[in-house]
């Protein structure tokens, strides 16, 4: 089942106040970018954030891992409860980007 465009839209709607944040279609699902590193990936409807440390730490007890499709890196699955505290996930998808390298660059 491939991602609605709706679902997108709500989630980057919620990520607006971070500024660089965009999705790009990939196989029927998306990917997340932020200031020009992938974040995480929206598949079946679903967002799921790269793990690193300290996003594990802010997340506490809300940490769930999921796969984005088959043969994926575990992921941290953000429930759609969640979704809807925009500050939080703002605060999740920063901290995640902070912790990942800068994309190598195309020759």
């Amino acid at each position: 089942m491939a991602t609605k465009q709706a679902t997108v839209d709500y989630i980057l709607d919620q990520l607006v106040s971070l500024g660089e944040v965009s999705a790009r279609k990939m196989f029927g699902e998306y990917a997340l970018y932020f200031e020009g590193k992938v974040v995480g990936l929206i598949c079946n409807d679903t967002l799921f954030v790269k793990i690193t440390e300290a996003g594990k730490q802010f997340v506490g007890g809300h940490y769930q891992e999921g796969y984005a499709y088959k043969g994926a890196k575990a992921s941290m699955e953000i429930a759609g409860d969640l979704l809807e505290d925009h500050h939080w996930l703002c605060e999740l998808i920063s901290i995640t980007a902070s912790q990942l390298p800068l994309p190598k660059k195309k020759k």
